[in-house]
């Protein structure tokens, strides 16, 4: 059952004083308030659509001072603030007045974001709880973030935003942001449009920045206003009084504005029902029933269930929204024109709901951090006690600019990592000119090169994080650490390299039947700029190719740990120099970078030696002949990769290494005082590290610390840097032998004997 309080002070039996946080309400009468909230989040969807309607035909700075005068009318008259409670002093009132000033500014920010790009994105964007934004902005900013999931939830957000920024539909946005009150309209309008219009945005982007803006303001608005509440007498009686001086502010503005501009509005008359509807279902029910609900339920709990009624009543409403006076209203407003287009589901509109909500579920549920602590036992009035001191020891999270800076300062310290880094900044550099030529230009093949660099690029990265996993501590779950994330990266990177060249092959084939024209006009220069960049690449990264081919020539400088295990008894050997045949290892990850810049590199020479041919000869077929050519290397290359990371994600004895470890346990055979051996298991577990397991058996007047010193000695000459030895006396072994017939029975007892004392001298006490 989840946590009522969360980290608030527990009640005792009887539920009673002393419990901080909401009211202990039964789930059956819960149930009336979550069905409560839901119905309003949806009410107010859909007077978010109506203001829109209105906004078509009422100046933004009127459209809030009515707003502002209807709430302030309905709370004056309901609330009483005059007469109820203490005596507002005049240090509180310059409070409220500031307090009104900046709720005029967040409204304005808020309802021209609603003109900019429509109540849809409105309601995605807009309509968060403080808590969802509060804990995204400490996962960005703080090192106290609340862990993965937090971390999760915050990517969710970001991606969400990003939706709308690059994947909504331009076209059709753009023709409903006519501008509905036009540039010139006023100064303020112009001097926000002119705003937008400097950033270089579409006017629907510009208000997705502006409505992300405006949140922020809005979630520091409602902290700061919690304090002031507490101050005037609760928050009733201040957002009363608030919205009363906000009527005053703004009465001389609108006066202004009505003799100086042209009213759109035929009839004040006819727009009394619209703006009683929008008073009602965005300004007063809202705040009503969430001040209710805060009060009955958990807060996290009102945002969970707030936010997903109102996104998915957007997505329906922006999809089916009619409305009576809909027509009437546009009538009004001779620049919206465009009916078909007014709310437009594009892909990216609906991709950014789903992570929206899932973000909004993530950031508002309550962090594990602290919640939970071990029953110690109860207190003398039945209270009772927890343990909350192992919550001290948890590692709290990075928060995301301090992970980045500490990622690039790891990544600029490792010789692989910095090359990757600095090719991937010239790679990306190189992609992005050749995308501002070919827009510039109007050059489809530049602009699909460009992409074509830019998904190459995905590549780098994946190599550059798994060389940065790679020096990752190692952790009670991965008590091997991440070194063998190296292999992975190699083994993804060859099979992302196996099918591009498949594809290039079955494309050379369909070619070569029927070669088509080609415009070589642009194709030399992106070629060679192409070619130039990955020769730097293949310079780079050549250490790689020939360290996983000649490296039997070499040495390898690695720490080695060796480990012996009688009975769980320890000894643990220094650290020394491993000089075997192939010390150079396998960085996979490395190989499967080179081999990916190799194969670019390959196809700008096609690219160039088939343009000559096609431009000097008008031989078309020679660019299927090339791409045929270079798909058949590229897979040849690859396959000699794909088939090492294979093998040692299999732990496949090393193969360069065979030899020498049997020769090794020939050695270990001969040892004075050594039985016999058992259960060698030899593996490469990432580039600089083989590891290893071995069981011995040795005679009952042995000292076994020095059998294993001498095992150790001639395996890590053969090439094991990581090895556990397993020794087992003489009698012992004989006795268990003795017992069973069966191998598996010895393995058996010998797990049993594990929780067995010894003596100093080794000898265990039967």
């Amino acid at each position: 059952m989840e946590e009522k309080y969360g980290g608030d002070v527990r009640a005792g039996p009887g539920g009673g004083g002393g419990g901080l946080g909401p009211v202990d309400v039964p789930s059956a009468r819960l149930t009336k308030y979550i069905v409560l909230l839901c119905f309003t989040k949806f009410l107010k969807a859909v007077g978010l659509f109506e203001s829109y309607d209105l906004l078509k035909a009422v100046h933004i700075v009127q459209f809030i001072f009515i707003l502002k005068l209807g709430t302030a009318f309905f709370m004056v008259l309901f609330q009483k603030p005059f007469s109820s409670g203490k005596t507002i002093t005049k240090h509180q009132w310059i409070k409220i007045f500031k307090h009104a000033v900046a709720g005029c500014i967040i409204s304005l920010l808020w309802f021209f974001g609603l003109t900019l790009c429509g109540p849809l994105r409105t309601l995605l964007l807009f309509e968060h709880s403080d808590i969802v934004v509060i804990s995204l902005l400490s996962v960005l900013f703080t090192s106290s973030g609340g862990g993965p999931a937090k971390t999760r939830g915050a990517a969710f957000f970001i991606i969400a935003v990003i939706c709308l920024l690059l994947f909504d539909n331009d076209d059709l946005m753009a023709k409903m942001a006519e501008h509905p009150e036009g540039h010139h309209d006023s100064a303020l309008t112009h001097m926000l449009y002119t705003a937008i219009a400097f950033l270089g945005v579409a006017d629907h982007k510009g208000g997705v920045l502006l409505l992300v803006l405006a949140l922020c303001c809005k979630v520091g608005f409602h902290t700061a206003s919690r304090k002031l509440s507490i101050d005037v007498g609760g928050a009733k009686r201040l957002q009363a009084l608030s919205h009363l001086v906000s009527v005053l502010l703004l009465c001389p503005w609108v006066i202004v504005l009505s003799v100086t501009t042209e009213s759109k509005v035929e009839s004040w008359f006819s727009l009394i029902m619209p703006f009683a509807t929008v008073i009602f279902l965005v300004m007063i029910l809202d705040f009503y029933v969430d001040s209710i609900c805060s009060v009955k339920m958990e807060v996290s709990k009102c945002a969970r269930y707030g936010s997903f009624p109102i996104f998915i009543s957007a997505l329906l409403f922006g999809n089916f929204w009619t409305h009576p006076i809909t027509d009437q209203l546009r009538a009004m407003n001779k620049a919206a024109h465009q009916e078909s287009t007014e709310h437009v589901l594009s892909g990216g509109v609906v991709v950014s709901a789903i992570f929206f909500i899932l973000s909004a579920n993530i950031l508002s549920s309550p962090s594990k951090r602290g919640q939970k602590g071990t029953l110690i036992g109860y207190s003398p009035e039945g209270t009772p006690l927890y343990n909350f001191m192992g919550d001290a020891f948890q590692h709290s999270s990075q928060s995301i600019p301090r992970f980045i800076k500490e990622s690039l300062k790891q990544i600029l310290e490792e010789s692989d990592s910095r090359q990757i880094f600095y090719f991937l900044c010239l790679n990306l550099l190189f992609t992005f000119v050749e995308l501002f030529y070919g827009v510039l230009t109007n050059s489809l093949g530049l602009i699909s090169d460009g992409f074509h660099m830019l998904f190459d690029c995905s590549a780098l990265v994946m190599g550059l994080f798994a060389a940065l996993m790679s020096r990752w501590k190692a952790t009670r779950i991965f008590s091997y650490g991440y070194g063998r994330i190296e292999i992975l990266s190699g083994f993804i990177n060859g099979l992302f390299l196996i099918v591009i060249a498949f594809f290039v092959f079955m494309e050379s084939v369909a070619r070569l039947i029927d070669p088509p024209e080609l415009d070589t006009h642009m194709l030399t220069p992106v070629s060679v700029g192409g070619l130039i960049v990955n020769l730097i690449g293949i310079c780079a990264f050549s250490h790689a190719h020939s360290h996983a081919h000649g490296a039997s020539q070499g040495s390898c400088h690695s720490s080695d740990h060796s480990h012996s295990h009688h009975m769980h008894g320890h000894s643990d050997h220094g650290h020394g120099h491993s000089h075997g045949p192939a010390g150079g290892g396998m960085n996979a990850n490395m190989r499967g970078v080179f081999l990916h810049v190799l194969a670019d590199t390959l196809g700008s020479i096609g690219v160039i030696v088939s343009t000559i041919l096609i431009e000097q000869f008008g031989w078309f077929i020679a660019d299927p002949l090339c791409s045929l050519f270079i798909a058949i290397l590229i897979s040849l290359s690859v396959v000699p990769l794909i088939k090492d990371a294979c093998q040692v994600l299999l732990l496949r004895l090393p193969p360069e290494y065979e030899k020498e470890l049997h020769i090794a346990l020939e050695k270990i055979q001969k040892i004075e005082g050594l039985i016999s051996y058992r259960d060698p298991h030899f593996w490469r577990h990432s580039a600089s590290i083989v590891a290893g397991t071995i069981h011995i058996q040795v005679t009952s007047d042995v000292l076994e610390q020095r059998i294993v010193q001498q095992v150790t000695g001639i395996l890590k000459d053969a090439g094991v840097n990581n090895l556990t030895i397993q020794v087992e006396k003489e009698a012992y072994f004989q006795h268990m032998s003795g017992l069973s017939t069966g191998f598996h029975d010895v393995l058996a007892m010998t797990k049993q004997m594990e929780s067995m004392k010894y003596c100093k001298d080794g000898t265990y006490i039967m």
